[in-house]
């Protein structure tokens, strides 16, 4: 039997594209699953769902990679757990050598899909080290630089600049950050463009971070 599964990060966001492509693989509707929901950990509910309707010899069908979660540690032991525990085989649409099927009635898919992931496993944990050291940086300069944002001192919460600095490293997404900094969207964009500009005038560190995201308005 053939399954999908899709997602978003929040309920503002739109399945369409993934739905469009699930249904054109030939995946009925009624087995597709959806969730709107982080993908820090598996524990959505209707992945939950899916995973104990999942058999020996069925087959997973996902857009991309990062649809199943964001966390490539956890998608490496779900992927084990999915092909070797479960037995079932996986097919990632815009990645061709994630497709753990048999090749010519040998084991070369599983292979082939396994190696690429470990691959790109890597790749991410490269990635994530990077992201923690642009935050720890963009968090001491704003120390450093006593950043104001027109209240005082003591009203600003540390979460303020933590946030931006997250935000920033994009370890936050952008509703992520509102809620954090507890700020109207308009006053967010207004002292998060202040938070670049005071770091714009240190050299170095601060300028690739003001490269790697620039000022943004109040327009999504």
């Amino acid at each position: 039997m053939i399954f999908g599964y899709a997602r978003v990060s929040t309920k503002g966001q739109n399945l369409d594209r993934q739905l469009a492509e699930l249904k054109e693989f030939g995946v009925p509707d009624k087995n597709v699953f959806t969730d709107k929901e982080s993908g820090k950990d598996f524990g959505r509910q209707n992945y939950l769902r899916l995973r104990r309707r999942l058999k020996e010899g069925d087959l997973l069908v996902v857009k991309s990679i990062d649809r199943l979660g964001r966390n490539y540690s956890m998608i490496l032991e779900e992927w084990g757990y999915i092909t070797k525990t479960a037995k079932c085989d996986v097919v990632v649409l815009d990645m061709n050598l994630l497709d753990t099927r048999a090749r010519d009635s040998d084991l070369m898919g599983k292979f082939i899909a396994d190696l690429v992931l470990q691959i790109l496993s890597f790749v991410a944990e490269n990635e994530r080290m990077s992201i923690r050291e642009r935050q720890a940086e963009g968090i001491r300069i704003a120390k450093e630089k006593g950043v104001k944002f027109g209240r005082p001192q003591a009203e600003l919460a540390e979460s303020v600049p933590e946030a931006f600095a997250l935000y920033l490293a994009k370890e936050l997404t952008r509703a992520e950050a509102l809620q954090k900094t507890n700020l109207k969207r308009t006053t967010f964009y207004k002292y998060y463009n202040r938070f670049l500009a005071e770091n714009a005038k240190e050299k170095g560190a601060a300028a690739s971070l003001e490269a790697a995201a620039p000022p943004y308005s109040d327009k999504f």
